[in-house]
């Protein structure tokens, strides 16, 4: 079978930020606010984002991955520019959009995101939009998750709860017997060295996969590039994270960059191939490396 190709990118912390209403700013986003004036706001930048999404769309990749943290404080001002974004990077039908802990970063607008954004991470059936979600495009079994919940301040913690792991294996037990390409998207890592920004249940997650296993697992909120390797019930399981799509190199963070997954059938097994390309000191996206993961 000819090559199935998905491109992955996270973390689009999108600028411009307008100014917020000061009745908008009190606890974990006055903290927030105060950080990205004084910091975040030099680090992230549209017109990096812009150029990262102008050259992926030449790749002319089958389906786009956008796992999480399109906005930064969860304003309600910031989810129609989010939503125009989201558009300019493809339809709902091509393009799987799920949520990050800037997505639910207060209670007051913890539900905005499923509001907003309802047709980038639907299921496949008639019913409302929930998590986990199914979506079946070509070879692939795109399966998205949802870690973001509302933290105390100095927290970026995830979770994904009891309910949904127990219908993400439900979900998995009925693909099973499928030949298809299953891919997993989460925000948050599974494995963390930084406690305040963990998913609390990642053990409850990993155990379940290597029950039931999936072919691949795509996340962001780290910021850098990173592969790891979960138990699945056959073969490890590939782990794959991407930088912020709009971020400049600073510090240990590496410059905005998304992955390409070619993914096909060889024989009785699938063959998945991915293509690293980021941007440069030239502001120029190029290739970094190519790396087969199945």
């Amino acid at each position: 079978m000819a090559a199935f190709t998905l491109a992955h990118l996270s973390d689009p912390h999108l600028a411009p930020l307008s100014r917020p209403r000061l009745s908008e700013l009190a606890g974990k986003r006055a903290l927030g606010y105060l950080n990205w004036t004084r910091n975040r706001y030099k680090y992230h930048r549209r017109e990096v984002l812009d150029l990262l999404v102008s050259d992926l769309h030449a790749q002319m990749p089958d389906q786009i991955a956008v796992t999480g943290d399109l906005v930064n404080f969860a304003l309600e001002s910031e989810f129609p520019l989010a939503q125009a974004w989201l558009r300019t990077v493809g339809p709902p039908d091509k393009v799987t959009a799920i949520p990050g802990n800037h997505d639910a970063y207060v209670r007051s607008t913890r539900l905005r995101f499923a509001e907003s954004f309802a047709s980038y991470f639907g299921g496949d059936g008639e019913g409302p939009a929930t998590f986990p979600s199914l979506r079946r495009r070509g070879a692939l079994a795109l399966i998205s998750l949802s870690s973001a919940v509302p933290s105390a301040p100095f927290l970026a913690t995830g979770r994904l709860g009891s309910a949904q792991l127990a219908a993400l294996e439900q979900l998995l037990g009925s693909l099973g017997n499928e030949q298809a390409f299953r891919v997993l998207l989460v925000h948050h890592p599974l494995r963390s060295a930084n406690r305040m920004k963990r998913l609390t249940d990642a053990q409850d997650l990993i155990a379940l996969l290597a029950r039931h296993g999936v072919e691949l697992i795509l996340h962001g909120h780290d910021h850098v590039h990173s592969t790891i390797w979960i138990d699945g019930p056959e073969r490890k399981i590939p782990v794959v994270g991407v930088p912020s799509a709009s971020s400049i190199a600073h510090g240990h963070y590496p410059a905005a960059a998304y992955n390409i997954f070619a993914i096909s059938r060889d024989g009785n097994h699938w063959r998945c191939d991915m293509t690293v390309r980021g941007v440069n000191e030239a502001m120029r996206v190029r290739e970094i490396r190519e790396i087969r993961l199945l």
